[in-house]
């Protein structure tokens, strides 16, 4: 009877002690595993891996690059992807960004880029603005592709705005016509074609029905120096 009891106290002892080392060796495994995700090298970023897109033509892509190396050498899972996507967000040119780990050394940083639709003069030199009126460039001369607008920068930000509004809806073709845009009210833009005629908007209500009253009057009223579609279910060309 003794010798059964003792027996079973063995048993009992081996069992807390097998139970007690498979903690020990879950509790290692895991530690390792979390040491090697996050502070060795097996998962540190590759300048190698580190993809940028997207960027268009108002983007420096190297300086976006230059952000996102900042952290080369540094474990995947401890890269601080928000604020990388803060100070990319900052660079100009930048309207989005989206930055993800790319597994197991890489990151994938994908870019809307602010697309340029009007130069507006500024001293000796040209500013680049998106549909937003956010600064996209600088230039010394005026863009060749990009319309002219003749709003002042420190004037009525309405006015900007309504006139930018206007060429951001234009279709390409429309828009590579434009050579000069004018407004001095919200209510009273003017385009100027490189063809010499003038195509007066009024505000930016309705802009979509304009323009296709426009591309139809530019057929129908060939040799027209005015189109007027400040009221657009009423045009007029002279």
């Amino acid at each position: 009877m003794t010798d059964r009891l003792a027996e079973r106290s063995a048993m009992r002892r081996y069992r807390s002690w097998r139970t007690v080392l498979a903690a020990v060796l879950v509790v290692g495994l895991l530690g390792g595993a979390v040491w090697a995700a996050g502070w060795s090298d097996l998962l540190a970023l590759d300048p190698a891996e580190v993809s940028v897109t997207g960027e268009g033509s108002t983007v420096d892509a190297d300086a976006v690059r230059d952000v996102a190396l900042a952290a080369s050498g540094t474990p995947l899972p401890r890269v601080d992807t928000a604020a990388m996507h803060t100070e990319i967000l900052g660079l100009r040119g930048v309207k989005d960004v989206e930055v993800r780990r790319a597994w197991p050394s890489g990151l994938t940083v994908t870019l809307t880029a602010r697309v340029p639709v009007a130069a507006v003069p500024d001293g000796d030199r040209y500013v680049v603005l998106d549909a937003e009126g956010v600064l996209v460039g600088s230039r010394s001369s005026a863009p060749r592709r990009l319309p002219v607008v003749s709003v002042p920068l420190d004037g009525d930000p309405d006015v900007l705005s309504a006139a930018l509004a206007v060429v951001a809806v234009l279709p390409p073709k429309l828009a590579e016509q434009v050579e000069q845009v004018g407004a001095t009210t919200q209510d009273d833009v003017e385009t100027v074609l490189r063809d010499g005629t003038t195509v007066r908007w009024g505000g930016q209500e309705r802009l979509e029905l304009k323009v296709e009253v426009v591309r139809s009057l530019r057929k129908l009223a060939d040799g027209a120096d005015v189109i007027d579609v400040s009221s657009p279910d009423l045009p007029v060309t002279r």
